[in-house]
């Protein structure tokens, strides 16, 4: 291995021009966009309902019931996310980044 810094940097600036790295790069940006706004709106809808109608979140899930709508609600709000998380990372891990080393597997010498 006889890279020196100039060709490193060369090879890693052909890396970040690379239309195919581009296009890999915007997907995932894309992606953890939409999952942050997903989860961002769920929380946004629940401080909302919570501060204009909280009698709503108090609605019983069934007749006699002293479990409110709320609670499983604002379960939902730390699974789910967590869920897609570990989704997100899922794909990083077997989609996004395999397409990466494709990539930087063409620019070797």
């Amino acid at each position: 291995m006889s890279d020196t810094p100039q060709s490193l940097t060369e090879r890693y600036r052909s890396i970040r021009e690379n239309p195919d790295f581009k296009a890999v790069v915007l997907a995932r940006s894309r992606l953890s966009w939409r999952l942050s706004a997903w989860v961002l709106s769920a929380y946004f809808a629940f401080m909302a309902v919570a501060a204009g109608a909280p009698a709503l979140l108090h609605t019983p899930l069934h007749a006699g019931s002293h479990l409110s709508i709320g609670i499983p609600l604002a379960s939902l709000l730390v699974v789910v996310p967590w869920l897609l998380t570990g989704w997100y990372v899922h794909r990083a891990n077997t989609h996004f980044d395999r397409q990466i080393a494709a990539i930087v597997e063409e620019q070797r010498p």
